[in-house]
């Protein structure tokens, strides 16, 4: 009975034994992760770093290329030509009109397609004076268009306008309309 309780004793004190070299060992592991842990805080940092120097290279790039298309957009502005006083500006376009198919002569179709080309060279010349309104409206379903509609509308008096050259082939009839604008047709 003696040899069994030191048999127990002596498992017990090797037990223990082991149980200090686990945790010498867990000690161990634990130190080795915690350097590689900051070995990754230090690399997160620096490349926290990179993005920040990045991104600020990127701000100067975007406000440099924002730099020269305002320039750019001054400089188109500068050329575009602008009426000055004692200064004419010629204006040519040309405008289109088809021949309807029920009419009751060829006549009364060239009237016709002549008519609708003249209105047609009238509202180009307008939207070069005036300029032109747009109205856009997109109808969109399940992330679908469903219906779009553009429309544009111009309304100016339009003056003195001259037709230079008429031409009738096969319905379509296109008229060459042009006018001289000064700057004293705009002074009120």
């Amino acid at each position: 009975m003696k040899s069994f309780i030191l048999v127990a004793i002596l498992l017990s004190v090797s037990t223990l034994m082991g149980a200090d070299k686990t945790s010498t060992v867990d000690i161990a592991v634990i130190e080795q992760t915690n350097a590689e842990l900051a070995k990754v805080k230090a690399e997160v940092a620096q490349i926290k770093q990179e993005n920040q120097r990045v991104a600020e290279e990127l701000a100067v790039a975007k406000a440099q290329k924002e730099e020269e298309i305002a320039s750019k957009i001054a400089s188109d502005i500068a050329e575009e030509e602008v009426l000055e006083k004692n200064k004419t500006i010629h204006i040519s376009v040309v405008g289109q009109g088809v021949a309807p198919m029920n009419t009751s002569s060829p006549a009364q179709a060239y009237a016709l397609a002549k008519r609708a080309a003249i209105a047609d060279a009238y509202r180009a010349i307008a939207e070069k004076v005036k300029g032109v309104r747009i109205d856009g409206q997109d109808t969109i379903k399940n992330m679908m268009v469903q219906r779009s509609t553009v429309r544009t509308y111009v309304q100016a008096m339009v003056r003195n306008a001259d037709i230079v050259e008429t031409t009738f082939k096969e319905g379509l009839c296109e008229v060459e309309m042009e006018i001289l604008i000064s700057h004293s047709d705009f002074v009120q």
